[in-house]
């Protein structure tokens, strides 16, 4: 059976992997499998930078697809970069079978606020959903709520919920069908 699978990079806690194995199932509809963890992504260290190349990441990602795995998101708590921009939460190739996603800047702790595990548990669901969305083809959408809406800024992310709108919903349950014609998103709940 195909599966979109969870490859964590270093020790991710089983309770950011498991709020996240089930909220994907959810919205996407397909098995979800996690592999064992990659070590760290040092390859794709810039010390210039203090941060990690999600290009870098992206690349390492694609050379693990395998015919069984419809997506693969990468989940780091490295901090990532793209070279135009200072971070990035996330990112996926559009219509493409990898995506990756820091959980660094996700955190209360990286801006110096006290620690709250349910609001960072919903912002690392949004952007997962959000990068899987773009390896199914969505784009960045209007509706500041639907988890496809850009979010350069992290009250951009807790602005937004982990569902997608009704639109990017129908496009992705068209684009499903196109990708994969057996796949029934009905059985999603």
């Amino acid at each position: 059976m195909k599966s979109l699978v969870l490859a964590p990079f270093g020790n991710i806690d089983e309770d950011v992997m498991k709020p996240l194995e089930i909220g994907l199932w959810q919205i996407f509809g397909f098995d979800i499998q996690r592999i064992p963890a990659f070590p760290e992504p040092m390859f794709a260290y810039d010390s210039q930078r203090k941060q990690f190349s999600s290009v870098l990441i992206l690349r390492d990602l694609m050379k693990k697809q395998t015919n069984d795995i419809i997506r693969i998101l990468g989940i780091t708590s490295c901090d990532l970069f793209i070279p135009m921009l200072s971070f990035v939460f996330g990112h996926a190739q559009l219509n493409g079978s990898a995506a990756v996603v820091s959980l660094a800047r996700l955190q209360q702790e990286f801006y110096h606020l006290p620690k709250n595990n349910e609001l960072f548990l919903s912002r690392c669901l949004k952007e997962a959903v959000h990068e899987v969305g773009h390896t199914f083809g969505l784009i960045h959408c209007s509706n500041t709520t639907c988890a496809m809406s850009l979010s350069n800024a992290i009250q951009l992310v807790d602005a937004k919920s982990e569902e997608l709108c009704s639109n990017c919903s129908i496009i992705l349950e068209e684009n499903v069908k196109q990708l994969f014609p057996l796949h029934g998103m009905e059985n999603k709940t």
